[in-house]
């Protein structure tokens, strides 16, 4: 069998170690049957991937337009230019080019916004653990600044970079710009692996456990080829996310990644403890699973290399509300699961996970709240939260950033999964002189309000085709209308996602109180926007997915909704208004 790990060559040593726990292991118990265990790809000459001719009936449309043009050529065999040759008329001419820029282009990071900016792209980039440098930032700045009004740019949940407005013709020489300042955008859409998140503080954190930019660096430039493309691992069934923990705080949101590295230490080794199949999607969201598996450091990246290979070879095909790894997970059992992995890894070994005791971030830790200005590890530096209302920047505001990174620390910046950005290497005796700059003392702030804080909104249908509500200006409009009413406990924050659709790219799930996009009936029983209302998640230590709360929701009641939930369930007190004012009332309309 064709394999992805097959040039992975470890040393052996490791390996062939046998351990009483391995000896000790549980046999399965229903082995799932050989037909359901037959790889369901295979790998043709040019080294693309396919699902195989037996395997093809009942296999979704996105797994058809794959079928009919191997998405990574458009970047390998240079049909990208061909594409930004022609105009919007000519590529919607035909199914084959109109499906090359609205799915096929995906896997090179541009997505066609085709309902809502016609001929307009957003590209995702890849950026590992969050870290970025102010050339890097000037750059796309300067991208989005030629495209006026609707250029802009996002930082995402995935803690990378995302720039809007794009335009076709534009984009290989765009692709050529962020290689000179060593960026990509490969593979960070569709049925590939998003960027790999680690600790936003890594390297300078004085609580780092580990310092997870080396392990995310080594994984994104395996999952991309080293920025050139890896068609090994570029035919998954659907998306899959990937982070390595380095902090007690669990910044990385383990438990809803596809594949989770917790540090845990074996005979005074460090390594990883594995977790597998955490996601959230429209009809289902689950928490990651032991796979009870570890591994030492040099074997990250061919861990990942198996469990990629294994979901690859053996993921659904079908119906795609049911093809994320959890749900072969669910089809073979963990253990069978685990065996699959345990064979494409070097040497057919994977060593067992040591006892949850051994993992190295603590149970009863209280999560840090990184906004504003903290010391680093190192003697006389420090390092500064700023919180991106909803994560939109403008071109001057990136500017701006790379800026003061320069000026006041040392050209880095590091993104974060909450859509925030964290400037570090502070000196102690300018980080007066940086909070009183313009930039962070308007829109952007190191002391946001105790709502805003923890706000989080994915793009809504401002730009995204399938967004039912318009989130990001709302959701500002929203916050800073109920923290005018109400008074939070001292040292509070409540963290209030906001997605657009039951995609839940916001990931509302796991906030203290989130809203889904849905539509609602007014007092007159019109139809009008609505949320989904979900209380309870819960990130840090005691992970774990909230609950649906209240359904249907109208937008424009959501103002008076969310100060009664702050009073009932979070400890706030309303606050005497001196007027009959009901602006604060229509904020979500």
């Amino acid at each position: 069998m064709a394999s992805s790990t097959a040039s992975l060559k470890l040393p052996t040593a490791f390996w062939r170690r046998r351990t009483a726990v391995r000896a000790a292991a549980t046999p399965a118990e229903a082995p799932a049957q050989v037909s359901r265990l037959e790889q369901r790809v295979e790998k043709r000459e040019e080294g693309y991937w396919v699902v195989k001719e037996k395997f093809r009936e009942g296999i979704n449309p996105q797994e058809k337009v794959k079928l009919e043009k191997e998405p990574m050529s458009l970047f390998m065999e240079g049909g990208l230019r061909q594409l930004a040759s022609m105009s919007m008329e000519e590529l919607d001419s035909s199914k084959l080019s109109k499906d090359d820029i609205d799915v096929r282009l995906k896997w090179l990071g541009l997505f066609h916004r085709r309902k809502h900016q016609y001929g307009r792209f957003m590209m995702r980039l890849k950026l590992p653990n969050g870290v970025t440098t102010s050339e890097q930032v000037r750059y796309l700045a300067k991208v989005i600044d030629g495209y006026e009004e609707e250029g802009c740019a996002d930082v995402t949940t995935r803690q990378n970079w995302q720039i809007r407005g794009v335009r076709l013709e534009d984009a290989p020489s765009i692709m050529e710009g962020l290689a000179s300042v060593g960026l990509n955008s490969l593979q960070s859409g569709m049925d590939n692996v998003r960027n790999a998140v680690g600790n936003p503080l890594a390297g300078f954190d004085p609580e780092e456990i580990v310092d997870t930019r080396p392990f995310n660096h080594l994984l994104s430039r395996f999952i991309t080829g080293n920025g050139k493309g890896n068609p090994d691992v570029t035919n998954l069934p659907r998306k899959w996310n990937v982070c390595v923990v380095g902090s007690h705080d669990l910044y990385e949101h383990p438990h809803i990644n596809d594949l989770a590295y917790i540090p845990a230490m074996r005979d005074g080794e460090l390594g990883f403890n594995l977790l597998v199949g955490g996601f959230i999607s429209p009809k289902r969201w689950a928490e990651a699973l032991p796979l009870d598996a570890w591994v030492p450091p040099h074997a990250v990246v061919p861990a990942c290399a198996a469990v990629l290979a294994a979901y690859r070879d053996l993921g659904s095909r079908g119906n795609r509300q049911k093809t994320r790894m959890m749900w072969l997970i669910d089809e073979l059992g963990i253990e069978q699961f685990r065996a699959e992995i345990e064979r494409r890894m070097p040497d057919g070994y994977l060593p067992h996970a040591v006892p949850q005791v051994a993992e190295l971030p603590r149970r009863d830790w209280r999560r840090r709240d990184y906004l504003g200005v903290h010391p680093q590890k190192q003697p006389g530096l420090c390092f500064v939260g700023i919180h991106v209302p909803v994560g939109r920047l403008s071109a001057a505001e990136m500017l701006e950033l790379a800026r003061l990174a320069d000026e006041y620390g040392t050209g880095e910046l590091r993104l974060t999964v909450e859509q925030n950005v964290i400037l570090p290497n502070v000196k102690e005796e300018r980080v007066a002189a940086l909070l009183g700059e313009p930039l962070i003392n308007g829109r952007l702030s190191s002391e946001p309000g105790p709502l805003t804080r923890g706000q989080v909104a994915c793009t809504g249908s401002q730009f995204c085709g399938q967004a039912i509500i318009e989130t990001k200006a709302r959701a500002e409009r929203v916050s800073a209308a109920v923290e005018r009413r109400v008074a939070m406990p001292e040292g509070q924050s409540v963290r209030i996602h906001w997605t657009g659709c039951p995609n839940s790219c916001a990931q509302v799930q796991i906030a203290d109180i989130g809203l889904m996009g849905c539509m609602a009936r007014d007092e007159q029983g019109k139809i009008c926007e609505g949320v989904d209302i979900f209380v309870g998640g819960q990130i840090g230590a005691d992970s774990h997915m909230g609950n649906l709360y209240r359904k249907a929701v109208p937008c424009k009641s959501i103002v008076p909704v969310l100060i009664d939930l702050l009073v009932e369930r979070f400890g706030a007190e309303r606050r005497d208004m001196d007027d009959d004012d009901d602006e604060d009332e229509r904020a979500g309309a």
